[in-house]
């Protein structure tokens, strides 16, 4: 099996996208083969539809167990078992929704594409277009 170069990941509330983009730190239930060195593409509900609201590259995995206490407790209350670490984060100046992009053909939306897969061309597409 081919490893990904990155990830899709929605982050579903609102709130949390100021504490995704505050803490570069982003916890998670989904399980994949997070690798240090992966870029992962924001995903957000925006007024445009779902869009791109920026990405990172992961620096650290930890295992709930090895967070703080308070962070334990509140990965205990919404069932995420991991926490990515990003070495920086980018917020994009402008969302790139998703109907703009590649994406479009493949029909997903929301939750679906929650974990989705990207190789490298696909992620520097993706960047190149929002920063573009």
């Amino acid at each position: 099996m081919v490893e990904a170069d990155g990830y899709i990941l929605r982050i579903a509330k609102k709130e949390w996208i100021e504490k995704v983009f505050g803490s570069a730190m982003y916890y998670t239930s989904s399980p994949r083969k997070w690798q240090k060195g992966q870029t992962v593409m924001f995903l957000a509900k925006t007024e445009f539809g779902d869009a791109f609201i920026g990405y990172g590259v992961i620096e650290n995995i930890y295992l709930k167990e090895e967070l703080t206490e308070e962070e334990h407790m509140e990965c205990e209350t919404w069932g995420w078992r991991k926490a990515l670490e990003f070495r920086y984060i980018v917020r994009f100046d402008k969302p790139l929704p998703l109907k703009e992009t590649f994406l479009k053909d493949l029909r997903l939306r929301g939750k679906y594409l929650h974990g989705l897969s990207l190789k490298a061309e696909q992620l520097n597409a993706l960047i190149s277009q929002a920063e573009g």
